[in-house]
């Protein structure tokens, strides 16, 4: 039991090693640098979803992307920090809304993305 464990825990190790890591030498100066912060997984789903329409709504984005309260707001956070959205908090009567938009430099990052060998 022990050795599958030890197997399985050095997949997943390998899993999560930089792609750099895992080709040649040769082959890792055409491998592109990810960026880190909208590599993870709910912040690449955020950054890819506000990509495609203007604003979104919290609740309409957690439901789209599957998240929860607290994953989206901290994810959110994270992406707001780097500037990749902007968050607007206003009131409609008396309930909150939270609406996310992508900022310019997130959209870049998104391009930058989805096709790591363009100059802009």
């Amino acid at each position: 039991m022990a050795k599958s464990s030890a197997a399985s825990s050095k997949r997943a190790r390998s899993e999560h090693e930089p792609l750099r890591e895992l080709k040649g030498k040769s082959e890792a100066s055409h491998v592109p640098d990810l960026d880190k912060v909208i590599h993870e997984r709910m912040r690449l789903a955020i950054v890819s979803a506000l990509a495609a329409t203007d604003t979104l709504g919290f609740n309409e984005l957690k439901d789209l992307i599957g998240a929860t309260d607290g994953n989206l707001s901290v994810h959110a956070r994270k992406l707001e920090e780097a500037r990749y959205i902007t968050c607007t908090k206003s009131f409609e009567g008396r309930l909150p809304r939270t609406e996310y938009r992508l900022s310019p430099a997130g959209r870049q990052a998104s391009c930058h993305y989805d096709n790591p060998h363009s100059t802009g």
